[in-house]
């Protein structure tokens, strides 16, 4: 059991709260991939609502732009823990950053697809 779990109730839900700002803070500060996909999200969610689809086609298209964000934020996670154990080159922590990567191409390749089929 973690010493730093405890709290229960509201209580958790208001530090859970925190602790999920310092980390959109951190990713949007320290991780400029994080960053480029927030501006293209900006540009993104909104164009979908001025685009003549369907509410469902609409909720898909901004669906797989908020998921290449959470992926981004996994693979930053990833990447940090990797860099604290140690920064020495190792093929193990070599195909932790490298399937990290990997899972956000596809993420990046899901919102062309899927905006493609979508719109096309």
């Amino acid at each position: 059991m973690s010493p730093f779990k405890g709290q229960t109730g509201l209580k958790r839900i208001l530090n859970a709260t925190g602790y999920s700002f310092d980390g959109l803070r951190a990713a949007f500060t320290g991780e400029a991939a994080f960053r480029q996909l927030v501006l293209l999200n900006v540009v993104l969610v909104p164009l979908s609502f001025l685009l003549q689809v369907s509410r469902v086609e609409r909720a898909v298209l901004i669906a797989v732009c908020l998921l290449a964000l959470i992926v981004e934020l996994l693979n930053s996670a990833i990447e940090a823990a990797i860099d604290r154990i140690s920064l020495e080159r190792h093929p193990l922590s070599k195909n932790a950053k490298d399937m990290g990567s990997a899972a956000q191409f596809v993420a990046l390749s899901m919102i062309v697809l899927v905006w493609a089929v979508i719109l096309l």
